[in-house]
């Protein structure tokens, strides 16, 4: 019976552990992988602008005053995944690559454009989505933000800057809030409350005229009739197409540590111990990367 007893409480110290080593990759190890991300995102969208800035030239002859155009070029969306904008929040240190796609691979990388919303500086509701509490957590201070704080968002076609409305949480399931407006708009959403899935916490946020250039045109009727439905079947959160590899490298990670634990009670030595327990973490540590997939997209 204290056999079986002792056993039990071994098993139970080792969940513990390895629930706090899954806690540990989510809050810290993400971080690194969207910190490499972000940094070679924002590289990307400079080389874009220095790409997309109009030639310097010398006039030679005199002729007409040019004359400036009243509405800002259409922005066309990159591929998923790559940089779009760059979005600033002063008051709550936020200055991240914004990507383009919500889905999980994209937020893993930073900031997402809901895709078939208008971009930043349309007319229109553009929506981002950003993590709260994994990958960096671009948003984990979302909440302190409040009527009139600015952000500044940084495309191809300018600086825009937007002055928060108002802020409300939300189901998961409620894609209301990202209904097409007539007016140029910002919606920000992420997960409510911090380190949990339930709800949505959403920003909405006006353009300021006065301080940006000119709106872009709303996209055309046909992409705004579909958005609603489309999005409604996408949801807010990523979706599960990881589960067979996360079963494996579970699998994996479970022979390796038998293995271990095996040799080590054979040979109850400290250079057992240190052979195994590099291979076990690195087993692991790939797990733990598939198991986060399974996760919701904005956790």
């Amino acid at each position: 019976m204290r056999r079986v007893i002792a056993a039990a409480g071994r098993g139970l110290v080792t969940v513990g552990i390895l629930i706090l080593l899954l806690v540990a990759y989510q809050l810290w190890g993400t971080g690194l992988y969207e910190a490499r991300q972000q940094s070679k995102l924002k590289h990307q969208f400079a080389q874009t602008l220095q790409q997309r800035a109009p030639p310097t030239t010398t006039p030679t002859t005199t002729g007409p005053a040019p004359t400036t155009a009243t509405t800002a070029p259409i922005v066309v969306a990159p591929p998923s995944g790559e940089a779009v904008a760059i979005i600033r929040i002063p008051k709550i240190g936020v200055d991240s690559a914004v990507v383009e796609g919500v889905g999980r691979p994209d937020l893993r990388k930073g900031p997402g454009h809901y895709p078939l919303t208008p971009m930043p500086g349309q007319i229109g509701n553009a929506a981002i989505a950003g993590h709260r509490t994994t990958y960096g957590a671009p948003f984990y201070r979302l909440n302190e933000l409040g009527p009139g704080d600015d952000i500044a968002i940084r495309t191809t076609a300018g600086t825009y800057h937007y002055q928060v409305t108002k802020q409300l949480v939300v189901l998961p399931t409620d894609v209301s809030v990202l209904d097409p407006t007539p007016d140029a708009t910002l919606t920000l959403t992420t997960c409510e409350p911090r380190y949990s899935a339930q709800k949505r916490l959403v920003i909405h946020a006006a353009l300021v005229a006065a301080h940006s250039p000119p709106p872009a045109p709303a996209p055309t009727p046909a992409v705004i009739a579909q958005t609603k439905a489309k999005l409604s079947s996408a949801g807010l959160s990523g979706s599960d197409q990881s589960r067979l590899l996360t079963l494996w490298w579970g699998l994996a990670a479970a022979l390796v540590g038998g293995l271990w634990w095996l040799l080590f009670h054979r040979h109850p030595r400290w250079t057992t111990w240190f052979a195994g327990v590099l291979p076990f973490l690195l087993v692991l540590f790939v797990f733990y990367s598939y198991l986060d997939r399974l996760l919701p997209a904005n956790y």
